[in-house]
């Protein structure tokens, strides 16, 4: 049935769970699951463009001295393994992903649809993970470079101080306010934080670069810095080996494709929105975008590593993680370099905003569809003071410092980077055919990718491994926080709706609904044993009126939280059968469909296995003690609709006598 009529769906009302108080309803005031419903206003690409480039070219605030402190002379080419990878590596994976994925859900959705049950799910909590160790240490990272730009500058030292750790956490905490107040995000506000960034690099840039060009020395003593490493090819495999340093620069092509809702997808002399328009538009995006930062990049390694001595870039130095900035003071005089510093901070600013937005849009989608978060992570303040709280405790482990939070930030955008190459290739290898050897060669091309990512992320574990630490932290946090949630909410009743298969079946449904019928679940779907169960009832208990035998069908992925029934009713001799299709959990489905039929009675039986069992089966596979959970679901269900008439008699029978043997 394609587009069912209203007579066709059923919905139980929804309990009114809205908060009490002045508080609980300031809490509750912006409800991130219904705010994203409905058609979003588009923009064209170029300037959804600068939505992602706050993520992406920020991090020029500290990349370039990253590099120096990473690879020395050997910046420029390791710089160069990082614009290849990016090019030939990132854009390709990501605009794959944005074919695939072109409502803006990213890779780990495409992972999770690749990968169905629990593995889908367990992959994608452990993504999660590492999604928020990226979002959360791009806040604290950036917050962390926009205090020492403020520190470092002679005009503004004197409102920031000498604390980092302070102007840090005050940062995040402007951060936090902004969204509790409920700030959206701004396109054209996007746009004016960054265009004058890259404007003020580009000055900074062509500047230095004319300054090496007046004074050649500058650019033999380079050369001599780098002809230390050996020829070309020593040079070259040198240059491969640090490059997982540099991993930093490759963040913000996840931010690429979860805007893709955002980007017009009219198409050239057309006014209506289409997918193909939208997904051309992103790639437009992400190829501009990866240009753009590409040539800030190679620029930049190469004019920092002519003109900063290595006293000044090293740690505790003028130049440390602010590269670009010492330049633009040292020459270019302390008036420009304090607007390109407080531009610097903006824009890092803004860059701890987007990783904001993104983990306030990444967790409601996933977690209470997965039956694992509260009721309060759909509400967007609560869920910024926890990540409030998180940033603090970030903060302070890593006392504020850039360089030591690298290992962690790269550590989350290599891990999804590896994500999304490795579902693209899953996903193409699939749509390929062996009958066609030509169309083998993307998916080989992109498990090349692959492999090259599975080495940028172990070098870098590796290298750093606190990366992967505070990353283990999330996920063992997110995976226990996740499981605990999925048993308290087990009682909900996890139906979304119920859909009638036949019109035969909603008119026999609407004989019998509002107490005209006792209703039996049963296990044995044979009409033997309904006949078998009627005399055992009728003989054993007092139960009058016309039966109602109910048989649900599980789904074979039960791993989802929550689904849709289909329903076929019909008669059998004096009795009504009703089938229930694609339920995830037994229990819940019956204690739904009993609140829409209204029966005299509802009869369940009791089992003697062991609770744990039990438990372990419900939680796991929708299946267990059906009487009990039954009981419970509909007092908890009652308890929140304040319904206190019309409940059925609930008669708990023991299964010896409720489930006859045949």
């Amino acid at each position: 049935m394609t587009n069912p009529s209203k007579d066709t769906v059923l919905r139980l009302p929804v309990p009114d769970d809205v908060p009490k108080g002045k508080l609980g309803r300031f809490f509750a005031q912006d409800d991130l699951s219904r705010s994203s419903q409905g058609p979003q206003r588009t923009y064209p690409w170029y300037l959804v463009l600068w939505l992602t480039g706050v993520d992406y070219f920020s991090t020029l605030g500290y990349q370039p001295g990253i590099a120096l402190l990473a690879a020395g002379a050997l910046a420029l080419p390791a710089t160069v393994v990082l614009v290849a990878v990016t090019l030939f590596g990132a854009v390709p994976i990501y605009a794959a992903v944005a074919k695939r994925s072109y409502a803006g859900q990213g890779s780990i959705a495409l992972l999770e649809n690749l990968l169905p049950g629990w593995t889908g799910k367990i992959m994608v909590l452990v993504l999660l993970g590492f999604a928020a160790t990226d979002f959360v240490i791009t806040m604290t990272l950036s917050a962390a470079d926009a205090a020492r730009h403020a520190i470092a500058n002679p005009y503004l030292h004197v409102f920031a101080g000498d604390s980092r750790m302070r102007v840090t956490l005050a940062l995040l905490l402007l951060l936090a306010i902004v969204f509790m107040i409920g700030v959206r995000e701004a396109i054209h506000l996007a746009s004016f934080v960054a265009v004058p960034y890259l404007f003020l690099n580009a000055i900074v840039l062509l500047w230095c670069g004319w300054k090496v060009l007046e004074h050649p020395e500058l650019l033999s003593h380079w050369r001599a810095g780098l002809s230390m490493h050996g020829d070309w090819t020593a040079i070259f495999i040198a240059s491969a080996l640090v490059f997982p340093k540099l991993a930093l620069g490759l963040s913000g092509f996840e931010t690429g494709v979860s805007v893709m809702p955002l980007v017009s997808g009219a198409e050239p002399g057309k006014t209506e929105e289409t997918i193909p328009g939208r997904i051309l538009a992103t790639r437009k995006l992400l190829v501009t975008a990866a240009l753009l930062m590409s040539v800030m990049l190679l620029l930049s390694s190469f004019i920092s590593g002519a003109l900063i001595p290595e006293s000044a870039y090293k740690i505790g130095g003028p130049a440390d993680g602010r590269a670009i900035a010492y330049l633009a003071h040292l020459y270019l005089g302390n008036a420009f370099g304090t607007v390109y510093d407080l531009s610097t901070i903006l824009i890092l600013w803004f860059a701890g905003a987007s990783a904001m937005a993104g983990l306030l849009n990444l967790i409601p989608r996933y977690l209470p569809r997965f039956g694992m978060a509260p009721d309060w992570v759909a509400y967007q303040r609560p869920l910024v003071l926890v990540l409030l709280a998180i940033d603090v405790v970030v903060t302070l482990v890593f006392r504020a410092s850039v360089s030591a939070q690298g290992g962690a930030y790269a550590t989350g955008v290599l891990v999804l980077m590896l994500s999304a190459a490795g579902a693209v290739t899953i996903s193409m290898w699939r749509e390929s055919s062996l009958r066609r050897p030509l169309t083998l060669l993307p998916p080989l091309y992109f498990l090349l990718v692959t492999a090259v990512f599975v080495y940028t992320v172990i070098a870098n574990v590796v290298e750093r491994p606190d990366g992967a630490i505070i990353a283990s932290i999330f996920i063992f946090l997110l995976l226990t926080a996740s499981g605990l949630s999925r048993i308290l909410r087990s009682t909900e009743m996890r139906v979304s709706k119920a859909i009638f298969l036949d019109q035969e079946s909603v008119a026999l449904w609407k004989a019998i609904s509002g107490k005209k019928v006792n209703l039996i679940p049963h296990h044995i779907a044979t009409p033997e044993h309904r006949a078998l169960l009627t005399q055992r009832i009728r003989d054993r208990y007092r139960v009058e009126g016309p039966l109602a035998f109910l048989h649900v069908n599980l789904l074979d992925n039960r791993s989802e939280f929550l689904a849709p029934l289909r329903l076929r009713v019909f008669k059998e001799g004096d009795h009504v059968v009703i089938e229930a299709f694609g339920a995830v959990a037994i229990a819940n489905s019956i204690a739904y469909l009993s609140e829409l039929l209204e029966p005299i009675s509802l009869v369940l039986g009791l089992t003697r296995r062991t609770m744990m069992k039990q438990s372990l089966e419900y939680l796991l596979f929708g299946e267990g003690e059906t009487g009990l959970l039954v009981y419970s679901i509909l007092v908890r269900y009652w308890a929140a609709t304040k319904e206190v008439t019309g409940q059925p008699l609930i008669l708990l029978v023991s299964e010896s006598d409720y489930r006859a043997p045949l």
